[in-house]
């Protein structure tokens, strides 16, 4: 639980500053496209830092390996999504912008494993 809430406030953290990097350091230097690009990178940190600290949240009530493993792929997306979006935003290469649905995917196997979570408590 300490661990997920810890990554949920660093990652928390990060969103902001990365978006005011963004805002005020980069919004010169980068292309319409590009900030564009920043941003999504910024808004799916945030989404998924909410979701860290609902895995935080779950972990203290239930001990659940899949709850800890939905928290890990949120990580794994944090990484391999937004990061690679980050970097691609500020160098153009397109390597980057393909390594992206990675990360997505890997979200999207987070938000299975809470529904799953979600079915398992309920009963």
């Amino acid at each position: 639980m300490k661990l997920f809430l810890l990554l949920g406030a660093i990652n928390g953290f990060l969103a902001v500053a990365f978006g005011a990097f963004g805002a005020h350091g980069l919004e010169a230097k980068l292309t319409e496209k590009a900030m564009s690009t920043w941003e999504k990178a910024v808004q799916y940190q945030m989404f998924h830092t909410v979701g860290l600290l609902v895995v935080a949240i779950l972990l203290a009530k239930y001990q659940l390996t899949s709850i800890s493993i939905a928290g890990w792929f949120f990580l794994a997306g944090i990484i391999i999504f937004s990061g690679s979006l980050y970097i691609y935003a500020t160098t153009s290469i397109k390597t980057f912008a393909m390594i992206t649905p990675i990360g997505g995917v890997a979200f999207l196997v987070g938000w299975v494993l809470l529904g799953y979570v979600a079915l398992k408590v309920a009963t």
